[in-house]
């Protein structure tokens, strides 16, 4: 079985989705490597934590949802 190769993902626009009802935040909609998505909010998701990576190392900010 090959090993998968772990790389830096290009992560730009990444912003807070929330839940209308509680305000709480359930998801972050970001551009991944020129590609729109929205990832949900759940450790063990290799974008979330790559995401949660980028912030610890100061080399990306989450915007307030809207």
């Amino acid at each position: 079985m090959e090993q998968m190769r772990s790389y830096k993902m290009n992560i730009t626009n990444a912003q807070y989705i929330q839940f209308e009802e509680t305000k709480e935040n359930m998801s972050i909609k970001a551009v991944i490597d020129g590609v729109n998505l929205c990832i949900p909010i759940s450790e063990g998701n290799r974008h979330y934590d790559e995401i949660m990576r980028q912030v610890e190392a100061g080399e990306l900010t989450i915007a307030d949802a809207e």
